[in-house]
């Protein structure tokens, strides 16, 4: 098979690229200083994937759409899948969207999860390119793009929008991870080494996430809500509230808890032996 990459050079598309090397295809890779062009790879590839900004692909895909034929399939690794696979159908070929939930810097797939959205698609196809994620060691994970994009407000937006939060909150009060690290336990050594991966990344990436997903508004409108609550019961100085707050949250994750609980007690064990 013939792959094409439009964005191979950046280090996402550097990262499949030898994926798909490793599958035994020929691979092309297109960048802004390459000579090969987003129009070869278009004329020349069966299976073209868009790794671009989110902010760029639509109109990656609006220029090579028009070029596309029925016997090509068309994917992207965009974070969001509405509008890239909304694109992409305007064009003749297959349709498989794809969101890796990694970033480029992993040294395997093994146990990553890859979100698959096929539109439009012949079963041949869409077993040869997850069963490639899966030789690798990868979970796919086969949803809508309209379920992806509801969800991803949850999993990413809420999550990058809370962690920035914190950020945000300790900067205004004027504490910095330095200073707190005396006090320190392993449990939130974990939680602001969160927020120091968040902010060792792009803020284009992490802004295009929560600016164009259009189901962000209503999860962080919720989360408004939820933070006013919360500090209600707080500063109510009632037990009661903050234990009724606390309960139902509790019960709504269930055994979650325990699960959860188990997992974070293992990363303790591992930072302590470090």
């Amino acid at each position: 098979m013939k792959v094409g990459i439009i964005g191979g050079t950046g280090k996402m598309g550097g990262l499949f690229s030898r994926v798909f090397e490793r599958a035994g295809d020929e691979v092309a890779c297109s960048g802004r200083n390459t000579r090969i062009t987003a129009m070869d790879i278009a004329a020349k590839s069966d299976l073209i994937i868009i790794s671009v900004p989110i902010h760029a692909t639509a109109e990656v895909i609006r220029n090579i759409a028009p070029h596309l034929s029925e016997s090509q399939v068309i994917c992207d690794l965009t974070s969001l899948k509405v509008f890239p696979v909304r694109e992409m159908l305007c064009s003749r070929a297959q349709v498989i969207g794809l969101h890796p939930m990694f970033g480029p810097s992993v040294r395997t797939l093994e146990q990553q999860t890859i979100i698959v959205t096929p539109a439009r698609y012949s079963q041949e196809a869409l077993d040869r390119l997850t069963g490639i994620f899966l030789r690798e060691g990868a979970r796919t994970t086969i949803t809508t793009p309209e379920a992806h994009d509801r969800m991803m407000a949850v999993v990413q937006g809420l999550t990058h929008f809370v962690t920035l939060s914190m950020a945000e909150t300790m900067r205004r009060i004027g504490i910095t991870p330095a200073e707190t690290e005396p006090f320190m336990s392993p449990v939130y050594q974990i939680e602001t080494g969160l927020v120091g991966r968040l902010l060792s990344q792009d803020p284009g990436l992490y802004g295009d996430m929560l600016r164009m997903n259009p189901f962000v508004p209503a999860v962080l409108e919720a989360c408004e809500n939820a933070v006013r609550d919360v500090k209600s019961s707080v500063l109510s100085g009632e037990s009661g509230l903050f234990e009724q707050l606390f309960t139902r949250n509790t019960e709504h994750f269930g055994n979650y808890c325990t699960e959860a609980s188990s997992l974070t007690d293992s990363l303790i064990e591992a930072m302590v032996k470090r």
